[in-house]
C-alpha cells in the first residue's frame, strides 16, 4: 500500500497548494524512507544531484536566457514588421502575420511566454485598433506564441532528454516538422475563417506594402536568421552538441540586443539575468525532485505494473494512446508544463516502449500536448501572459478566443499521434 500513500501525498501537497518541487521532493524521500529505511537518506541527495549536474541540461538555462535577452529587444516588433508586411493581403493577414512572427521568434526562444510577449504586446494592440476581432486578434497570439516550446530550441525538449536519455539533437529536429505544420493549421483556420466571416479582420488601405518596402524590411532580421542559421544548423549539421550551440546562442542573442538594437544597459542585463536564473533555478528544482519521486517509483516498480496492467486489457494500441492524450490535456489544465513532463513520464514512458512506440515519437506528442496545456485554464500561463501584456483585453475574452484555436491543436495532435512516421522521418535523417 506504500505507493498508493506516496501518491496521495503528492496530490494532496498538490492541491493544498504547495510548490510542486517541494509536493515531489517531500512524497519521494518519504517513498524511500518507508521503502529503505534510514539510508535512503543518502540515495536521495546522490538522486537530486546526479540529475540535475548532466552535461546535457546545461542547455536549458542558456536557451532560457538567449530567449530573455530576444524578448527584451525589438526583435519581437522587427518580426513581426516583416511577417505584416509580406502577409498583409492575405485575409486576416495581420493574424497570420502574428503566426509567422511567434514561429521564427520560437526559433531563437525555446519559451512559451516570451514569444506571447514578445509579439504580443505589438502585434494584438495593431490588431484591435484596424477593426480585428478579439476572437482572431487574442487568440491567434496566445496560441502561436505556444509554438516556442515545439520548435527548437525548446525547453520542455530538453527537460525530457535530462528524465529519458533521448538524443535532444533528435527531438530538437522532430519538432520541426510538427512546428511547421501546426503554424501553417493554424494559419489556415485564420484564412478560412476571415474568408467566411470578413467582419472578424477588415482590410485596410494602409496596409498595401510596395515590393520595395517588403525586401528592405528583411534587413531588420538579417541577425535573427544567422543566429538560428548558428544555433539549428550547427545542432542538424553535427558541428556542435545542443549544450554548446545553446552558449552559442546566448552569446548571439547579447550581441544583437547589444550591439544591433543598442537596447541593453546595466539595468536591463540585471534584469534579464534574475528572471532568467529564477526560471532556471525553478526547472531544475523541478527535474531534480521528480527524480527522487521517479527513483520511488521504479523501486517499487510502479511503472512496470501499470504497463502489465494495461497491457493485460488487451486494448487497441491507438486507444491507450489517445487515452493517453486526454490524461495529459486533463493534466496540462492543473499542472504547469515543466511539471506535467517530470511527474508523467516515468511512469507512461515504460507503456509507450511495451506498446512498441519509439520514445523519440512521445517525447514530440508530449510536447504538443504542452501547447495545449500552457492556453488551458486555470493554469495556462500564455493567457495571463497577453492579459498582462494587453490590459484592454480580459482573461475570459483571452480564454474564449482561444477555444476554436485550441481545436486546431487537437486535430495536429491527433494527426501525429496516429500516424508517427509523420514526425520521425526528419531525425531518422540525422546520424
Amino acid at each position: 500500500m506504500d505507493p498508493l500513500w506516496v501518491t496521495l501525498l503528492l496530490l494532496s501537497l498538490i492541491f493544498l497548494g504547495v510548490d510542486i518541487f517541494i509536493a515531489l521532493g517531500v512524497a519521494g524521500s518519504v517513498g524511500l524512507l518507508l521503502f529503505r529505511g534510514p539510508d535512503a537518506l543518502a540515495f536521495v541527495a546522490t538522486s537530486f544531484f546526479g540529475q540535475v549536474t548532466t552535461f546535457e541540461l546545461l542547455a536549458l538555462p542558456l536557451f532560457v536566457l538567449m530567449g530573455h535577452i530576444l524578448a527584451k529587444s525589438p526583435i519581437g516588433a522587427d518580426l513581426y514588421t516583416v511577417a505584416t508586411r509580406w502577409l498583409s493581403w492575405l485575409p486576416g493577414g495581420l493574424a497570420i502575420g502574428s503566426i509567422a512572427a511567434c514561429t521564427v521568434f520560437g526559433a531563437v526562444s525555446g519559451v512559451s511566454v516570451a514569444g506571447v510577449a514578445a509579439i504580443g504586446s505589438m502585434a494584438v494592440p495593431e490588431m484591435l485598433k484596424r477593426g480585428y476581432s478579439t476572437k482572431i486578434a487574442a487568440g491567434s497570439v496566445v496560441t502561436a506564441g505556444a509554438l516556442a516550446m515545439l520548435i527548437p530550441p525548446s525547453v520542455p525538449f530538453i527537460i525530457y532528454s535530462a528524465i529519458t536519455g533521448e538524443s535532444v539533437a533528435k527531438l530538437f529536429i522532430g519538432g520541426i516538422v510538427p512546428g511547421l505544420v501546426l503554424a501553417f493549421m493554424l494559419s489556415a483556420y485564420v484564412f478560412i475563417r476571415v474568408l467566411i466571416s470578413p467582419e472578424l479582420a477588415p482590410t485596410s488601405a494602409e496596409l498595401k506594402f510596395t515590393w520595395r518596402e517588403r525586401w528592405s524590411s528583411l534587413r531588420r532580421i538579417w541577425h535573427t536568421a544567422i543566429l538560428i542559421f548558428l544555433v539549428l544548423g550547427s545542432i542538424y549539421l553535427g558541428v556542435a552538441t545542443p549544450t554548446e550551440a545553446s552558449a552559442v546562442g546566448a552569446a548571439g542573442a547579447f550581441l544583437i540586443a547589444g550591439v544591433a538594437y543598442r537596447s541593453m544597459d546595466f539595468k536591463k542585463f540585471v534584469q534579464i539575468i534574475r528572471e532568467s536564473l529564477w526560471i532556471s533555478v525553478a526547472i531544475m528544482l523541478i527535474i531534480g525532485c521528480a527524480k527522487i519521486f521517479g527513483d520511488y517509483l521504479n523501486m517499487v516498480r510502479v511503472p512496470e505494473q501499470l504497463t502489465n496492467f494495461f497491457m493485460s486489457l488487451n486494448l487497441p494500441n491507438i486507444v491507450m494512446i489517445l487515452a493517453i492524450q486526454a490524461l495529459l490535456i486533463l493534466g496540462g489544465m492543473f499542472v504547469d508544463a515543466a511539471s506535467l513532463v517530470v511527474i508523467t513520464t516515468p511512469i507512461l514512458l515504460p507503456l509507450i516502449k511495451a506498446m512498441g512506440y519509439d520514445p523519440l515519437w512521445y517525447g514530440i506528442i508530449l510536447v504538443i500536448n504542452l501547447e495545449l496545456a500552457v492556453v488551458t485554464p486555470p493554469v495556462g500561463l500564455n493567457l495571463y501572459t497577453l492579459r498582462s501584456c494587453c490590459p484592454v483585453l480580459t482573461v475570459e475574452e483571452i480564454i474564449k478566443s482561444s477555444i476554436p484555436f485550441l481545436f486546431v491543436e487537437l486535430a495536429c495532435l491527433i494527426l501525429f499521434s496516429v500516424y508517427p512516421p509523420l514526425s520521425l522521418w526528419l531525425p531518422s535523417l540525422v546520424k
